[in-house]
């Protein structure tokens, strides 16, 4: 790469600290895939493996996982914070789409008593405020982290990927992904608890 190259050379932004509700507006407002990317990490896999608990095979889970995505792509402008949530947005285009896959594939209708198909009780005003606390909580320890161990966070905590995944990712050892890791999670129990960061270590 020459002096210009590097001089042309744009670092994409760390959309990790975002909250769910800024990553929509951001595809609404301007088609950012670089936002869609990071919900479609954050949410993807969930939406598979509850899908997948609550009856659905692997196959049809992972299907009606990519129709739910692509559909919060196409439909980000329709979304209003002010009526739900982002996740609970999110999940209800999933359990649609899994309905209208049950349909196109003109099997039985749906049992109605499937828990995928009944809609999220409201949440208590208190556990509302727990849960916004605790995402404000780690927002901001997130983003007290050195950039290379919020990229090892976000990749191995909110998308889910393996060490050796991680490490293919960024292009370094498997070693310094566990390290980089080691640390981060020791600076975020000091805020989240010490329970955070359990299933991240795989040795």
């Amino acid at each position: 790469m020459d002096a210009q190259d590097k001089a042309t050379t744009v670092t994409p932004p760390d959309l990790s600290a975002l909250d769910d509700e800024d990553l929509i507006a951001r595809v609404a407002d301007c088609r950012d895939k670089q936002a869609f990317e990071e919900l479609f990490g954050r949410y993807a896999g969930r939406i598979k493996g509850v899908l997948v608990k609550a009856g659905a095979a692997p196959d049809e889970a992972d299907e009606a996982a990519q129709e739910a995505m692509l559909a919060v792509w196409r439909r980000a402008d329709s979304y209003d914070p002010a009526k739900a949530r982002a996740s609970a947005w999110i999940f209800t285009i999933a359990r649609n789409r899994r309905i209208d896959l049950i349909r196109k594939r003109q099997r039985p209708e749906p049992d109605p008593n499937d828990p995928v198909f009944r809609p999220d009780p409201p949440p208590l005003a208190d556990a509302e405020m727990v849960a916004a606390e605790r995402d404000s909580q780690l927002r901001d320890a997130v983003g007290s982290l050195t950039e290379p161990q919020r990229e090892v966070v976000r990749l191995a905590f909110f998308i889910g990927l393996s060490h050796p995944e991680v490490a293919a990712r960024i292009n370094v050892p498997l070693g310094t992904v566990k390290s980089r890791l080691r640390l981060a999670v020791e600076r975020l129990r000091k805020v989240l608890g010490p329970e955070f960061g359990e299933g991240l270590f795989d040795d």
